[in-house]
């Protein structure tokens, strides 16, 4: 049996990247939750949730690039590239959810009033965001190359959850220490502003999700790029038309070209297989083209 080299070396970075964030964030969740709970801070206690919602997006990103790897089947001709898509808006819906419960929680505790009855956080819930904004910062920038090499959709949208951890941690050092200089209401506040970046964060992954199930277009400089290339080819008198669709990461290139309409329908075949098999080869994201010969009349 032949082994894939290229897959197998693509396995062992999607599982290396998902064992080293999924430790990461366990390990991250249990000092939060010890240090908000110590330390009597909400806002470190929302933190510690975060975190380990990032253990459950990491799984779900996991699976996600996992099976949008399997080869193409009777059921599924063009492969399982959409996978990562559904795995980013399983992300997104989890995110959405998080900000949403940080969210009513610190607002909650500020419509409530009775500042001065609140818990003035201590020196261990400081410290805790201190540590959490190096690591989570360092997860994002890590996770975040692996996403660019591997071309992962759902590792970026993993990359984007934990950058919004950092952030979420700068929210709660702002609100920690306020609340430690004598201003508790900046602890519940902290959550609140913790949560409208968690919410911001999932509109962009959703947003990015659904314009590849939609069908959308590649950018206009890779369409540019490849209609050059298309005109350029041996054969090719004139490009008629050129359509590309996101299909997951993949792009699927429908294209349209003239030749000499002299020419034998074996003499056609072989430049329409020429720009079809160049364009597969020189664009690393493009899976699949199908070129259509017309006539240069």
């Amino acid at each position: 049996m032949t082994v894939n080299t290229k897959e197998l070396d693509f396995q062992k970075a999607v599982n290396k990247v998902s064992a080293t964030t999924i430790l990461g964030n366990v390990l991250l969740s249990a000092l939060k939750l010890i240090a908000g709970v110590f330390g009597h801070s909400g806002a470190m206690i929302s933190d510690a949730v975060h975190s380990l919602s990032d253990v459950i997006t990491t799984v779900i990103a996991w699976l996600g690039v996992r099976l949008s790897k399997k080869q193409a089947d009777k059921e599924h001709p063009y492969g399982h590239d959409r996978f990562e898509c559904l795995a980013s808006l399983i992300l997104g819906a989890l995110l959405l959810v998080t900000g949403i419960m940080i969210g009513y929680t610190g607002l909650k505790k500020i419509f409530a009033g009775n500042y001065q009855d609140l818990a003035i956080p201590g020196t261990i819930a400081l410290i805790a965001a201190i540590v959490s904004i190096v690591v989570k910062e360092g997860m994002f920038w890590y996770t975040r190359y692996y996403a660019k090499k591997l071309n992962s959709a759902a590792f970026m949208a993993d990359a984007w959850h934990h950058r919004s951890d950092a952030l979420s941690s700068i929210g709660s050092f702002i609100g920690i220490g306020g609340a430690m200089l004598g201003y508790p209401i900046l602890d519940p506040v902290a959550s609140v502003a913790i949560a409208v970046c968690i919410i911001k964060v999932s509109y962009d992954i959703y947003k990015d999700a659904v314009s590849k199930i939609m069908d959308t277009a590649c950018d206009e400089k890779t369409e540019d790029e490849i209609r050059e290339f298309i005109r350029s080819q041996d054969g090719v008198v004139r490009l008629d038309m050129l359509h590309t669709r996101l299909f997951g990461n993949a792009i699927y290139v429908d294209a349209e070209i003239a030749a000499d309409a002299d020419l034998n329908l074996r003499q056609a075949h072989e430049i329409a297989e020429r720009v079809h098999i160049g364009v597969e080869n020189n664009f690393e994201n493009v899976k699949h083209v199908m070129v259509h010969v017309n006539p240069a009349d």
